[in-house]
């Protein structure tokens, strides 16, 4: 069930609710830096363990990296992150304000069309320079239209290491986590003798001193990557394997809840191809400010692992036992942002009854908002209630209740008790953060032992024994 929802909704929603805070709020904030709240880090961690369970832990070729945060200056050197990794900023003359020819440009054609944005920008920057003066369009901090011609600006984030903040103490925070996949590559053959094809997955932190940020958790200068190197032999046909790799991540982000409708593959027309790539995905989503970048899947030869080699005088090669060949593999990269990824199924999820098909279960008359969260996304897999929060045999007894529906590791499912306000408010409480059931103890319960539980997608109510309520939540896991 597709449902158009505003940003304005979304984060409203996710402040009101606790999956999103403005950071350093009580200091007037920081631009662009969010906080995540308790239902923000397990929406995360839902998301980053089904990404490890899919793409690691039930697979055999692939092995998992957690690598450092800050690396040797010259990972970044041999790369060309140092000398490439940068936008081309425009200067308004009237104010000096910087900002990205591109975003302005894509910007002004969706104010200007509402809907998707699917204008293909020039990747010279003059040429954006040109289009930004024979549109009109004006600087967003003072309304002149008067642009200077774009000057590079590099988006790593330096920092030194020991006390004397000098050229010879600096580094880089990472700006993706695919470089220490790379530089580990030895280290991971060496180990478990691997045999081709196989792949190296990371899930962490990225830093770029994005110049626009902004739509909401969207474009952050710190936010986490999910990213797998997967090697092939470059006599393999690698067009295979890139077909594959898009079909998975598709059937993925479909599992976790992500509108497929709303999901377009583009392929990057070849003249904007990196240099080493000979084809890239661009896997967008029709986010509510426009359709966006979710996630890239780029074929990349063997550039990175070569550059390194260079760089670092070591042999970075494998050896085929079966055919006695020393090679430098290719690679095919699917890289996501977790945080991306989180404000998709946000949006896909989001709904909101017309009026007069919501129930008279709140106490007030108004449109209930849901979360239509695939069970392993929800944050909390069900909600326990005592019927009336002033009886404390209610009380003692839905405490009993929730922990035999927790459980204990492994087969752990989080589990919410709540007491505050009346029955129809909890419900509501619960629908907004997309718990999919919740567990009424009444005076019944008392009696016979038994439960009501009530589906959050329906909104149906039924009776069922609490010895049965820990299967109940088990099969339903199974099946949503």
């Amino acid at each position: 069930m597709q449902q158009n929802v505003s940003m304005e909704q979304l984060i409203s929603l996710c402040k009101r609710r606790g999956f999103i805070f403005p950071g350093s709020e009580i200091y007037g904030g920081l631009a662009n830096a969010w906080d995540f709240g308790p239902l923000g880090v397990a929406l995360k961690n839902n998301i980053k363990r089904s990404w490890w369970q899919t793409f690691v832990e039930e697979r055999d070729d692939i092995y998992g990296l957690d690598a450092a945060l800050l690396m040797n200056r010259k990972v970044w050197q041999a790369s060309g992150h140092e000398s490439t990794f940068s936008d081309p900023l425009v200067e308004c003359k009237n104010c000096h304000a910087r900002v990205r020819a591109d975003i302005l440009l894509a910007e002004a054609e969706l104010n200007k069309k509402g809907g998707v944005a699917t204008l293909i920008l020039p990747a010279d920057p003059e040429t954006q320079k040109e289009l930004l003066m024979n549109e009109k369009i004006k600087c967003p901090s003072c309304d002149i239209v008067d642009w200077s011609s774009p000057k590079q600006f590099n988006l790593m984030l330096k920092t030194f290491l020991g006390p004397a903040e000098e050229e010879a103490n600096m580094v880089y925070f990472r700006p993706e986590t695919a470089q220490a996949i790379f530089v580990d590559f030895k280290q991971i053959v060496d180990t478990y003798a691997p045999k081709l094809p196989f792949g190296i997955a990371q899930i962490g932190k990225a830093f770029r001193n994005e110049i626009t940020p902004g739509n909401f958790i969207f474009r952050t200068r710190e936010f986490e990557q999910m990213e797998i190197e997967y090697f092939i032999k470059d006599s393999e046909k690698w067009n295979e394997h890139f077909e594959i790799w898009l079909k998975e991540m598709n059937g993925w982000m479909a599992s976790i809840g992500i509108d497929m409708q709303k999901v377009h593959n583009l392929d990057v027309p070849k003249e904007e191809l990196a240099h080493y790539s000979k084809r890239t995905v661009d896997v967008e989503f029709e986010f509510p400010f426009g359709r966006k970048e979710l996630f890239g899947l780029a074929y990349r030869g063997d550039f990175d692992l070569q550059s390194h080699q260079k760089g670092s005088g070591q042999k970075l090669e494998y050896f085929d036992e079966e055919t006695k060949e020393r090679m430098v593999p290719h690679v095919i990269e699917p890289s996501m942002g977790v945080e991306r990824m989180m404000l998709a199924i946000l949006a896909s999820a989001f709904r909101e009854d017309p009026l007069e098909a919501t129930p008279s279960e709140a106490s007030e008359q108004e449109k209930r908002i849901w979360l239509d969260l695939p069970m392993r996304m929800a944050p909390y897999k069900a909600a326990v209630f005592p019927l009336l929060s002033n009886k404390p045999e209610l009380v003692e007894k839905a405490q009993e209740v929730r922990k035999v529906l927790q459980g204990s590791w492994p087969g752990f499912f989080p589990v919410v008790f709540d007491k505050s306000g009346n029955i129809g408010k909890r419900y509501r409480r619960q629908d907004e953060i997309g718990t999919p059931y919740c567990f009424t103890v009444d005076f019944q319960t008392l009696e016979d032992d038994t439960i009501t539980v009530r589906d959050r997608d329906t909104m149906k109510q039924e009776r069922i024994a609490i010895a049965h309520a820990r299967a109940f939540l088990e099969e339903k896991m199974k099946a949503r």
